[in-house]
């Protein structure tokens, strides 16, 4: 089966319009997606017809939103693969997850203790760890790089007794280059450290097994897999789970409460504090079966076309600097570059005013923009919708914009 991108984009109208006089060619991915119509109408259909709060109403709203929200939570199992609903908590984001997580931290580490994650790390990868090491007394140690990618020297040699959580991206939002969490979980585990994987760009482009991967905790937002903001996933293993203690405290999540204590309900359900975001979950099962309908191998050779098609060109662009593996079969769809003279921010303002979307700046990963030596970069990331045909306006318009410049220097 392959996939046609130019069906697929019929579901999507916002990429059917004019930016600057030009087509609108939408490459901010990995920021965020665009929604098919299908995400927009399960969205609506909700609020039209099922908006009534979940668990706790015995009315007929009350009743069909309770089970189309939790249908959605088994959609997620199967599409991560994970071994039960218990085992998959709604949160607002990857964020959130890992922040989630990071709390459980707080319960386990100790003085003596270390964390063990990359330069190449998301803030939300970082921040949450830092603040659990500085609570705990615990060491945040880093790996760092080799050839555009994770240098798994630095980390195997950095993984020790100390190691209680190791928390990696699968997929660097910066560098596009894809991790071996899997094996890497089995190294942690050898050292009895729980593995964490930042799914946020990963989830939306590749079949994901946690089974498989063997990892405790994975992470993943919807709205970078078509779906609304605000609705995410953190997955953690049962076992794992029930060691937690929940992070917020209210309504939904309770079993009984007395004047001077109170017990929670079972997973996933004492995680869940509140009114939850009810509607995105539910369109958050309309992205998953939409995703699931093309296949996640095929989304992933498609990207892989796009990437094998469009890196060589960028390279070969002079003055322009790829970051990341330069061999395009170890590059996922998201590409981050500097073009000598530049600052990243005039070349996304000159790009989009030839339609092309693109982000500019450190991208949430300062630790890994210094370490690259620069201040910031443009980056490029594709997407089902995308085609051949966005890949080539963008060199043309990166080759434009570089010409223009060079002529006013």
């Amino acid at each position: 089966m392959s996939l046609d991108a130019y069906k697929i984009r019929q579901d999507f109208a916002i990429l059917d319009q004019i930016v600057n006089d030009e087509p609108l060619v939408y490459l901010d991915n990995a920021a965020t997606t665009q929604k098919p119509q299908v995400v927009l109408d399960t969205l609506m259909a909700y609020y039209h017809e099922d908006n009534a709060n979940v668990h706790r109403g015995v009315h007929t709203l009350a009743e069909r939103a309770t089970a189309k929200y939790e249908a959605s939570r088994e959609k997620v199992r199967a599409f991560i693969n994970a071994h039960s609903t218990k085992e998959v908590l709604f949160t607002r984001g990857t964020t959130t997850g890992l922040n989630w997580v990071a709390k459980f931290a707080e319960q386990v580490l100790s003085q003596d203790d270390e964390v063990l994650i990359s330069v190449m790390e998301h803030h939300s990868n970082i921040i949450p760890w830092q603040e659990a090491c500085r609570k705990t007394g615990a060491k945040l140690v880093y790996a760092y790089l080799k050839d555009g990618q994770l240098d798994m020297d630095d980390l195997t040699a950095k993984l020790s007794d100390k190691t209680k959580f190791v928390s990696l991206a699968q997929v660097s939002n910066v560098l596009g280059c894809v991790n071996p969490v899997k094996e890497i979980a089995e190294l942690a585990h050898a050292k009895g450290a729980y593995m964490v994987v930042d799914g946020a760009q990963s989830a939306p482009h590749m079949t994901i097994d946690v089974q498989d991967l063997d990892c405790d905790f994975f992470t993943l937002s919807g709205h970078k897999m078509l779906a609304p903001t605000g609705i995410g996933v953190l997955y953690g293993k049962e076992e794992v789970l029930n060691l937690m203690n929940p992070v917020e405290f209210g309504g939904e999540m309770i079993d009984f409460v007395y004047e001077q204590e109170a017990t929670w309900k079972e997973l996933p359900w004492k995680f869940e504090a509140g009114t939850p975001n009810i509607a995105g979950a539910i369109a958050l099962g309309a992205a998953v079966d939409y995703l699931t309908e093309i296949g996640m191998d095929v989304i992933h050779a498609y990207e892989q076309e796009l990437v094998d098609y469009v890196l060589p060109k960028l390279q070969a662009i002079d003055g322009l600097t790829v970051y990341g593996p330069s061999d395009p079969s170890q590059h996922a769809g998201v590409i981050a570059f500097n073009i000598d003279g530049l600052h990243p921010h005039d070349v996304a303002t000159a790009l989009d005013y030839e339609g092309v979307a693109v982000r500019a700046g450190h991208h949430c990963a300062q630790p890994l923009i210094n370490h690259l030596g620069i201040s910031s970069a443009a980056r490029a990331s594709f997407y089902i919708y995308n085609t051949k045909e966005d890949c080539d306006k963008l060199v043309e318009a990166i080759i434009k914009t570089k010409e223009f410049f060079n002529g006013t220097l």
